[in-house]
């Protein structure tokens, strides 16, 4: 069985970029102590992003995510595939 890696890799940036990124720094939008932890985590990894409540940083935050979710589907799709064909028996 091998993975599309085009398939993972959107997948991987919808639910990074839109799940974990977009909806929890618009709930801190909403509600400033929900996901503060994790968002300022998020800063420390993303230039640019500052995890203040804004329409921007919710912005800047999905980008990211999106483009996290996309490149880290695509390698881990790609790795598999690689890994697949190296341990599993071939043939009959």
């Amino acid at each position: 069985m091998t993975l599309d890696v085009r398939a993972c890799a959107v997948t991987l940036a919808l639910v990074w970029g839109v799940l974990g990124m977009f909806v929890i720094s618009l709930a801190n939008l909403l509600a400033p102590d929900f996901g503060q932890a994790f968002l300022n985590v998020m800063a420390s990894v993303y230039p640019g992003y500052n995890a203040t409540p804004s329409i921007g940083q919710v912005t800047i935050a999905t980008v990211y995510g999106v483009l996290d979710g996309a490149v880290g589907g695509g390698v881990f799709a790609w790795l598999y595939n690689r890994c697949a064909r190296q341990f599993v028996p071939q043939g009959g």
